[in-house]
């Protein structure tokens, strides 16, 4: 039978698989931008029920839009603006389950409905986040951020 707790074992192993690809695709890659575009696409290969995962980098004091698979999206958000930028303000990762009951939310893809974003911090400075949308309430589960913060975890380390 199976079972909830069926499944969040099955996924936990799934994120570990997922990390070690990500490690075993950009391992001995020093270009930012061609590791983040392969992790953003590992990452929408992997993950159902999404329509937008990507990332957001520092830059001058703001996020400014990096790789990404999805729509089009909004170019700079500032720290302490939306879900991506709280995240930022509070170095924590944010998981919202309806991002049209978050204050502020900044709104570039109508359809999306949850949220999840993860800072990516080295070094104790924040780089940027993970940005991830979809179009369904409630999506992202504990294991989905376990998952997600050990994976951006092992991507610090190539960064």
């Amino acid at each position: 039978m199976f079972t909830q707790s069926t499944y969040s074992e099955n996924l936990e192993a799934n994120y570990v698989l997922l990390t070690k690809q990500l490690r075993a695709l950009i391992q001995g890659e020093e270009n930012i931008v061609a590791n983040l575009s392969n992790a953003s696409a590992l990452l929408n290969q992997f993950l159902d029920r999404i329509n937008w995962v990507g990332f957001y980098l520092m830059e001058h004091g703001e996020l400014v839009l990096g790789p990404f698979q999805g729509l089009p999206a909004c170019i700079r958000i500032p720290v302490g603006k939306g879900v991506c930028g709280t995240a930022v303000e509070t170095m924590e990762t944010m998981v919202v389950p309806d991002v049209h009951a978050f204050p502020g939310h900044i709104a570039c893809d109508a359809a999306s409905r949850s949220e999840i974003v993860i800072p990516i911090v080295k070094d104790g400075k924040v780089l940027g986040v993970l940005d991830i949308d979809s179009p369904e309430t409630d999506r992202f589960t504990a294991t989905d951020r376990h998952g997600l913060e050990q994976f951006v975890q092992e991507l610090v380390t190539h960064l």
